[in-house]
């Protein structure tokens, strides 16, 4: 098939590799424009070094609903399909009425669950038992088109890392599987039930901040879900504390929300909504995440000291 493939970050890599590797045609791979980051260096987006690793005309536009010329150059290539997986922007209807089979997106939830820019974060937030991907006939709503396909997988105790490494795989494989039966005319369109469509609204960084009054549950799915980006954090003294990785002991404690109960060799526990979250691997600002074995042989936390 001709294809448009529009995406941005490293979840929609593979599946423009797959798309390639299986023979479609990529005309145009569409991302979004390059950004000043990490000491003002000007980085390209990961889908844009993929497309120009294959040779394939990489388009920028700032907005898409703006830029009449790249609008058009999709319209001059006459695309079976776009395929948009994570790009970042809203198509609106005269794009979505380009391709001869329409615009297809990979989305990382079980649709109607969890329609939005976070889905996988908010998985693991909201504490499901599964998630996935589902392959979606775009429209103008968000993310509420046809479904045509669905993957599933334990969310476990992952974290945001790992559930999105398997499912912009998961998806590849998915997409590449149907977007056959698109073309033969074989796949089925299923309207999505608008009554039980869940919302994953976009992260912000402050959202990584730990109340310790909430359940130690609910504090370790957060850690889980905010790994790697934007990091759980906590203060401790004067200094920001990340915490990466706790465990929920089945035991009560009536001490202030934030204290530290106990320090282990290996670990240190802390009073939460009544309970105890057991850490297990944290950082200071400067330093490397490390194990709370290790963390501990060179900072001092006691009994009693207070985290905010």
């Amino acid at each position: 098939m001709k294809l448009i493939f529009m995406g941005t970050p490293d979840f929609a890599v593979p599946t423009l590799r797959k798309l390639i590797e299986a023979g479609h045609e990529i005309g145009f791979a569409v991302t979004q424009p390059d950004r000043a980051r990490n000491r003002k260096q000007v980085t390209f987006s990961p889908v844009k070094q993929a497309a120009l690793e294959y040779g394939i005309e990489v388009l920028q536009p700032e907005r898409l609903k703006d830029s009449e010329e790249d609008r058009r150059k999709i319209r001059d290539y006459g695309p079976d399909a776009v395929i948009v997986v994570a790009y970042g922007q809203i198509l609106k209807q005269d794009v979505l009425d380009i391709p001869r089979y329409g615009c297809f997106n990979v989305h990382g939830s079980l649709l109607p669950q969890l329609r939005g820019a976070a889905p996988m974060q908010r998985a693991i937030l909201n504490g499901l038992e599964k998630t996935g991907v589902t392959i979606m006939r775009m429209e103008q709503g968000l993310d509420s088109g046809d479904m045509i396909a669905k993957a599933e997988t334990e969310v476990d105790h992952k974290n945001f890392e790992q559930l999105h490494d398997e499912l912009s795989v998961m998806g590849a494989d998915l997409l590449a599987a149907t977007l056959p039966k698109i073309e033969s005319g074989e796949a089925v369109y299923t309207k999505q039930k608008d009554e039980e469509a869940t919302f994953a609204p976009m992260l912000k960084k402050q959202d990584g901040k730990i109340d310790f009054s909430r359940d130690p549950r609910q504090i370790e799915r957060q850690i889980r879900a905010f790994d790697p980006w934007p990091g759980a954090f906590c203060t401790y003294g004067e200094k920001t504390l990340k915490i990466w990785r706790a465990e929920c002991p089945d035991a009560r404690c009536e001490l202030p929300p934030g204290t530290v109960t106990s320090v282990h060799s290996d670990s240190i526990d802390i009073s939460c909504g009544g309970k105890l979250l057991r850490v297990t691997e944290l950082q200071l600002p400067g330093k490397r995440r490390t194990a709370a074995a290790d963390f501990l042989r060179g900072h001092k936390i006691l009994p009693g000291d207070v985290l905010k």
